[in-house]
């Protein structure tokens, strides 16, 4: 094989292999700006809001910090706490100031259970709060959801300390108020 060709295959290797090395590739956070990207579902086009600043009170950093951009759920449950309602109540709020902007409700579960119950639990955690967040006056055409089921866990253990954070539900601001 001549050399030239032999030292393109390489390279290339070597491409192929530093892209697919990337643990964070399908992360959405602070570090996202305003990305477009691709999730393990195929799903493209979410384009995530810039981050800004905490103290601008119309930035995504500030609904994630100081408003909070997730709520959490007992095992094997889709239904709000009342400290979730909470949560979401200010989530209305910021939303209905700040109409330029929609969002991406993403489900989660822990680790126990199948893939396919967790998937459908995800998805139930997801439309749970998006009909909380319709209800509260946000438009539907501003939503959508998605059940990442087990797959992106905050913390992997098999401790009850990581299946709480685990079974959440994750609101993604996004850019433009959607459909």
């Amino acid at each position: 094989m001549p050399r030239a060709l032999r030292a393109i295959l390489v390279f290339a290797c070597v491409l192929t292999l530093a892209a697919c090395n990337n643990p964070n590739r399908f992360a959405a956070g602070p570090d996202m700006g305003g990305a477009v990207f691709d999730d393990t579902f195929g799903r493209t086009g979410i384009d995530v809001a810039p981050l800004g600043d905490p103290n601008d009170p119309t930035s995504r950093a500030h609904f994630e910090q100081r408003i909070g951009d997730r709520v959490f759920f007992a095992t094997d449950q889709s239904t709000l706490s009342e400290q979730a309602r909470d949560t979401l109540r200010a989530q209305a709020r910021w939303l209905n100031d700040n109409r330029g902007f929609g969002i991406v409700i993403e489900g989660h579960a822990d680790e126990r259970g199948t893939r396919e119950y967790n998937l459908a639990l995800s998805e139930r955690r997801a439309n749970s709060v998006r009909e909380f967040l319709v209800a509260q006056g946000i438009s539907a055409g501003r939503i959508r959801t998605v059940g990442y089921g087990k797959e992106r866990p905050v913390e992997a253990c098999p401790e009850p300390r990581c299946w709480d954070v685990n079974r959440r539900a994750v609101t993604l601001v996004t850019t433009g108020a959607g459909a």
